[in-house]
C-alpha cells in the first residue's frame, strides 16, 4: 500500500511540475513574439502588418527567411526537424527506450519559431508549442534519469499543458494528446496529463485573464432547418483540407532535399506576393480570425484571405519553416464558414443564425479534419467559446468534415503525410 501510495504521489509531483515548466516555456514564447512583433510594427500593435507599406510586406518574409535559413543550414539535418510530427516520431520510434527530444531541436524550435513568426511567415505558435512543453519536459526527464514510461508520460504531459495553456483549454489539451499524439488512454498514464493541461490553464488565465480566447455573445443555431448547412460547410472543409494537407505533403516531397537556405526565402518570397493584396495572413492571423467572427468582413475579402493563407501556410510547412498550422487552419476554416453564411443569406433563405456562429463551426471543422482529431476539434470549441449551444451543429460538419477527408478522398493527417515524406527522404538516405 506504502509503494503505491508513493507512486501516486509521484506521478501526481510529475503531473505538476511538467505542466508548470511547460506553461512557462510555452508563456514565454508567446511573450516573446508579442514583444517582437509590437517592436517594429506600426504602432507598436501586436499584428499589425496591415499597416506596413506594401514594399515592406514584400521584403519582411524574405529577409526573415534569409536570416532563419542561414541559421538552419548550419544545424544537422536531424536537428532541424520541429513541431508536433517530430514530437510524433520521438513518442513512437523507441518503445522500450526513454522518449528523448534533443535539446538543440527544442532551442530551433524555439528561436525559429519566434523568427519565423515575428518576421511575418504565414505559420501559427501553437505547434511549436507544442514541441517547445513537450521538450522541455523531456529534457527535464534525462536530467532526472527516468524509466521508459515515465519520461514518456512527461513528454505527453508537456505538449498538453502546451495546448491548454496556448488557447486556455485543459479539456481540448488532454484529448489533443489522445488524438493528435496518439498516447493510449490508461488511468494511471493520463492522471499527471490531466494535473499537467490544467497546470497549464491557470498560469495562462493568471497572465492572460480568465475569459476564453475568444469574447463573443453566446450563440446558437436558429432554426433546424439550417442544419443541411452544417453538413454542406462539412463537406465545403473536408474538401478544403483535403486541398491543404495534399499542398504541404507534395511541396514537402517535392522539397524534402533542398537547403533551408533556398527553402525558407522562398516560403518568405510567396507569403511577401500573397501579403500585397491580403496582408492579413501575415503571422499568426488571430486578429483577421476575430473580424470574421466578428462578422466584419466581406465576401470578396473572406475569399481572398481563405485562399493566400491556404497557399502561403501549405507552402511555408512543406518548405519546413520552423511554425505550426493549427491556428492557420482556424483561419481558413472561419472564413469558410462565414463565406458559406454569405452564400446561404443571399442566395438559400434568410439564416437565423450569424457570421459568427459559421465560422466558429468551419473552425472546429477544418481543424478535426486537417489534423484528423474530430474530438480534439469540438473540445476546443466548446471551451474557445464556453458555449456549449454549438456544439450538436459542430459534431455535424466535423463528421461530414472527417467523413469528406478520410473516405471520399483519403486524405492522411498532416502529420502523418509529413512523416511519411521524412521516412521515404530517410531510407532514400540509407540507400545511397
Amino acid at each position: 500500500m506504502l509503494k503505491r501510495h508513493r507512486r501516486l504521489l509521484r506521478i501526481t509531483s510529475m503531473g505538476l511540475l511538467s505542466g508548470l515548466a511547460a506553461g512557462i516555456g510555452v508563456l514565454l514564447f508567446r511573450w516573446l513574439i508579442e514583444e517582437g512583433q509590437a517592436l517594429f510594427l506600426p504602432g507598436h500593435q501586436v499584428g499589425n502588418y496591415e499597416a506596413l507599406p506594401v514594399w515592406e510586406r514584400l521584403i519582411t518574409p524574405v529577409f526573415g527567411g534569409l536570416a532563419l535559413g542561414f541559421v538552419f543550414s548550419r544545424l544537422d539535418p536531424a536537428q532541424r526537424q520541429v513541431g508536433i510530427a517530430h514530437v510524433i516520431d520521438r513518442l513512437h520510434s523507441e518503445r522500450d527506450s526513454p522518449v528523448r527530444l534533443p535539446l538543440p531541436n527544442l532551442l530551433a524550435q524555439f528561436f525559429g519559431g519566434i523568427a519565423a513568426i515575428v518576421f511575418g511567415h504565414s505559420v501559427d505558435r501553437e505547434g511549436p508549442g507544442v514541441h517547445v512543453g513537450a521538450g522541455i519536459t523531456s529534457q527535464a526527464g534525462q536530467i532526472l534519469g527516468n524509466s521508459a514510461e515515465e519520461s514518456f508520460i512527461l513528454a505527453a504531459c508537456g505538449a498538453a499543458a502546451a495546448i491548454a495553456a496556448a488557447f486556455n483549454t485543459p479539456l481540448a489539451g488532454v484529448v489533443f494528446v489522445i488524438e493528435v499524439l496518439r498516447v493510449r488512454y490508461r488511468v494511471e498514464r493520463y492522471l499527471p496529463i490531466i494535473i499537467a493541461a490544467v497546470t497549464g490553464a491557470v498560469l495562462s488565465q493568471l497572465i492572460y485573464g480568465p475569459m476564453p480566447a475568444f469574447d463573443i455573445p453566446p450563440l446558437h443555431i436558429g432554426r433546424l432547418a439550417e442544419l443541411p448547412l452544417m453538413i454542406g460547410l462539412g463537406l465545403l472543409t473536408g474538401i478544403t483540407s483535403s486541398l491543404f494537407v495534399g499542398l504541404i505533403r507534395r511541396t514537402a516531397q517535392v522539397t524534402a532535399r533542398w537547403s533551408p537556405l533556398l527553402a525558407f526565402p522562398l516560403a518568405g518570397l510567396v507569403t511577401g506576393l500573397l501579403a500585397i493584396e491580403a496582408p492579413q495572413i501575415m503571422g499568426i492571423s488571430y486578429d483577421s480570425l476575430e473580424a470574421m467572427l466578428r462578422g466584419e468582413l466581406v465576401f470578396q475579402a473572406l475569399l481572398l484571405i481563405i485562399l493566400a493563407k491556404l497557399l502561403a501556410t501549405g507552402l511555408s510547412v512543406g518548405l519546413r519553416v520552423p511554425g505550426g498550422l493549427i491556428g492557420p487552419a482556424f483561419v481558413i476554416g472561419g472564413g469558410l464558414g462565414a463565406a458559406t453564411h454569405f452564400l446561404a443569406d443571399g442566395w438559400l433563405m434568410p439564416l437565423a443564425s450569424s457570421p459568427s456562429f459559421y465560422a466558429l463551426v468551419g473552425m472546429a471543422a477544418m481543424m478535426g479534419a486537417s489534423l484528423r482529431a474530430p474530438l480534439a476539434a469540438l473540445t476546443a470549441l466548446l471551451e474557445l467559446t464556453w458555449n456549449p449551444g454549438i456544439i450538436l451543429p459542430g459534431m455535424i460538419a466535423v463528421i461530414s468534415a472527417e467523413l469528406t477527408n478520410s473516405l471520399l478522398l483519403g486524405q492522411d493527417s498532416v502529420f502523418t503525410a509529413l512523416l511519411k515524406v521524412q521516412g521515404s527522404e530517410a531510407a532514400h538516405q540509407t540507400r545511397t
